[in-house]
């Protein structure tokens, strides 16, 4: 397997009231940020929803408005210290508001089956899906320390791995937190705060959007700012609007580990069964109530998307990627965080490694960050590449 492996560092750090934390994050990223603008026009994702009659500054213009139109009152009402912070970093990165209300758009919008598919009758999907990525966690009798370990692999397109960012923020009156995340968005993939409270984002393939709404990333920051435990972050993600679908996994410092399953409209909570002490996902949902609304089983991709997932089944890989986990999670032995990149590392039954193994080496996804999180020790390890060539660096707060 190939790809270079570029070192993880924090480069950004803000404290502060909410435009001002967006100024530092605007101003400290910019460059990432505008970069991020100009691959819009590579990335597949946005690209097959444009009109094919619609010359493409026109349609960036004209979808960058929308995106503001749609989204700007939802998050104002429902966090409004989110709408804040987007309008610090749009004006610390020197770009339009319109521009930053498009980066939170499309993270609903690619996991959203009713605005991707070309038609309810042929169930074929318009746009491919943002990503994949699988993620495990680990407690008590399988943990070697008896401590929760949460293991995350994200996978993307190569295109958006020069944009991943860790950043440290401290909001006024917040706990401090460290994220993963993308430059753009206002909000977090993955992360830990001072409490110990740790969460991951997994991409949810919903056929239920909603009304526009904040998007998941901005609940995940909220959670990790405002809650110290996965009780309490449950309640504050599942509690408010949101746009788009989601697989998150939770752990706190306390032991307590559960997988937050969500949509526009319902979300379930799963957590060990018994004393197995262990959890894991892809991207299908594992609750009959989110089942109800997810991609439909022969859902396929259809002749706009890229030439390597045409034709074929949304759901093939999530599917693949669950029965290996339930395979290789069998194992009563317990895991220590090397235990857990190997696992992470997992390329099938026959070694060879595609778009449906757990490190994933796809012909349009592949496995490009590496994540394990720490809880009781509020830390996190970070691998950008492969987690097959995974080269961990550690992060504490």
């Amino acid at each position: 397997m190939t790809g270079a492996c570029l070192h993880p560092e924090v480069v950004a750090s803000c404290r502060g009231k909410p435009r001002m934390l967006g100024l530092q994050l605007g101003d400290e990223l910019r460059e990432r940020i505008m970069l991020a603008r100009s691959a819009l026009s590579q990335l597949a994702g946005f690209r097959c929803l444009q009109p094919w009659w619609l010359p493409y500054p026109a349609y960036l213009y004209w979808a960058e408005f929308q995106a503001w139109r749609l989204m700007e009152q939802p998050v104002r009402q429902v966090y409004p210290a989110v709408a804040e912070q987007i309008e610090g970093m749009a004006e610390g990165a020197g770009l339009n508001l319109s521009s930053m209300y498009l980066f939170q758009a499309l993270e609903s919008v690619m996991t959203a089956l009713d605005i991707c598919c070309d038609s309810p009758d042929t169930c074929e999907m318009a746009s491919p899906r943002f990503a994949a990525c699988s993620a495990v966690a680990v407690r008590g009798r399988r943990s070697a320390s008896g401590r929760p370990i949460v293991a995350h692999n994200f996978d993307n397109v190569d295109v958006v791995r020069s944009f991943y960012v860790l950043r440290e923020r401290h909001g006024a009156g917040q706990y401090r937190t460290l994220e993963f995340t993308m430059a753009p968005l206002s909000g977090a993939v993955d992360g830990v705060n001072e409490k110990g409270l740790c969460i991951t984002y997994n991409y949810g393939f919903t056929a239920s959007a909603g009304a526009p709404a904040p998007s998941v990333s901005m609940a995940i920051s909220e959670a990790l700012g405002t809650c110290g435990t996965v009780r309490e972050a449950i309640t504050s993600i599942s509690s408010r609007p949101r746009c788009g679908g989601a697989l998150l996994m939770l752990a706190d410092a306390e032991g307590d580990v559960a997988a937050l399953e969500l949509a526009s409209d319902r979300a379930c909570t799963r957590r060990p069964d018994g004393a197995d002490d262990c959890l894991f996902h892809g991207n299908a949902y594992q609750t009959a109530k989110l089942q109800e609304v997810e991609a439909p089983a022969e859902t396929r991709y259809g002749e706009s998307a890229p030439l390597p997932l045409r034709g074929r089944r949304v759901m093939e890989s999530p599917e693949r990627r669950d029965a290996r986990l339930a395979e290789l999670m069998a194992t009563s032995a317990p895991a220590d965080a090397d235990d857990l990149a190997r696992l992470m590392s997992d390329h099938g039954a026959d070694g060879r490694g595609d778009d449906g193994t757990i490190c994933m080496h796809g012909d349009y996804w592949s496995t490009n960050a590496s994540l394990q999180l720490f809880p009781a020790q509020r830390k996190m390890r970070v691998a950008y590449g492969p987690a097959c060539q995974a080269e961990f660096r550690e992060f504490a707060l």
